[in-house]
């Protein structure tokens, strides 16, 4: 059975557009059904399309040994690049496939698995995009808690001394029928979802606000 050649493309949001990757990979592969495309998040690899390519607990994966995998970018295939590496290493090594990223030409181990120069090459650029990223997540929470540590405190929370506003989420408010829709709950006339619902509230806020309520009284 001759390999194949397969796409995958993904948007993390509606709002976005899939047009340009799915163009890009129709140029290496002209069979649309080959190409699979998610519309999740890229913080880490639970999506329904990715998974009918490798495989899950209940599917076996549609790449097989000598099959070839093209992703436009790196960020496609996901953002957190400890998992990637993980993913990377399973598709080429497990699987036995190959990966091609269109715009970062190092990134491809598609060449003949005699040349094991170019496979090194790829593994090497991979591990040090996956250090310089967590690098740079480390510094990013470093300076964040810097930043947050000086801040000034006003009435138990930190206050920006750029805006002079507090500091992370807002707190939430009771809305003005709650000691009605309250009352009503609390004698069972209503459940606590339709108490939610005249409240337009969300659950984990109804119950945040529940706590608060009857832990004053």
């Amino acid at each position: 059975m001759p390999n194949k050649i397969f796409g995958y493309a993904r948007i993390s949001s509606s709002d976005q557009n899939l047009t340009r990757q799915i163009e890009q990979l129709k140029e290496y592969i002209s069979d649309s059904r080959y190409i699979i495309a998610d519309e999740a998040s890229g913080k880490n690899f639970d999506r329904r399309g990715y998974n009918t390519l490798v495989g899950s607990s209940e599917t076996v994966p549609l790449l097989n040994e000598g099959d070839l995998l093209i992703i436009t970018s790196l960020d496609r295939l996901g953002r957190n690049y400890i998992e990637i590496r993980e993913q990377w290493n399973y598709i080429t090594q497990t699987l036995k496939a190959d990966i091609k990223v269109l715009e970062m030409p190092l990134l491809d181990t598609s060449m003949s698995t005699a040349d094991l120069d170019r496979r090194f090459i790829a593994d090497l650029v991979l591990q040090i995009l996956s250090y310089t990223a967590e690098k740079e997540r480390q510094n990013i929470r470093s300076r964040q808690k810097q930043g947050i540590d000086v801040m000034p405190m006003r009435d138990g929370k930190r206050v920006s001394a750029k805006t002079g506003r507090p500091t992370g989420r807002p707190t939430a408010e009771y809305p003005d029928n709650w000691n009605n829709i309250y009352n009503q709950w609390k004698a069972g006339n209503i459940t606590a979802v339709a108490a939610m619902n005249e409240l337009k509230l969300k659950k984990a806020t109804f119950y945040k606000l529940l706590k608060k309520y009857e832990g004053s009284q």
